[in-house]
């Protein structure tokens, strides 16, 4: 059975950082791709940033390159977002998922974890 489980979330000031972390299981990790999501309250759903879990390309927003870093660790099935300069606009239900590759289809997804910064 897949399961993703986030972690690391919590409050932060602007301008601070902020490490998530996604552990997967349940499925061959390297075989996919993987993204992460956020949605803050009255917005949409957003992919932030994926990555091929097999080569490691990686793709991000707009709003978030050269802030944000997607990483991994194949050898622990652990997916990573590293946040710095973190601004209000940021603030968000943080959510990991495998996604089709080359899309921002979601075909699993964890149940997401909070980020809240303040001014």
């Amino acid at each position: 059975q897949v399961q993703l489980v986030e972690s690391g979330g919590g409050s932060v000031q602007a301008g601070g950082s902020l490490r998530l972390s996604c552990a997967a299981s349940g499925y061959t990790y390297s075989g996919g791709c993987m993204g992460w999501f956020r949605q803050a309250p009255g917005k949409a759903r957003e992919g932030v940033a994926r990555i091929r879990a097999d080569f490691g390309t990686t793709d991000y927003a707009g709003s978030v390159k050269g802030r944000f870093t997607i990483s991994q660790d194949t050898a622990q099935n652990t997916l990573y977002l590293h946040m710095d300069s973190l601004t209000p606009e940021d603030t968000a239900m943080y959510s990991c998922a495998r996604v089709l590759c080359g899309t921002w289809n979601s075909v699993d997804w964890g149940q997401g974890t909070q980020v809240t910064v303040s001014s």
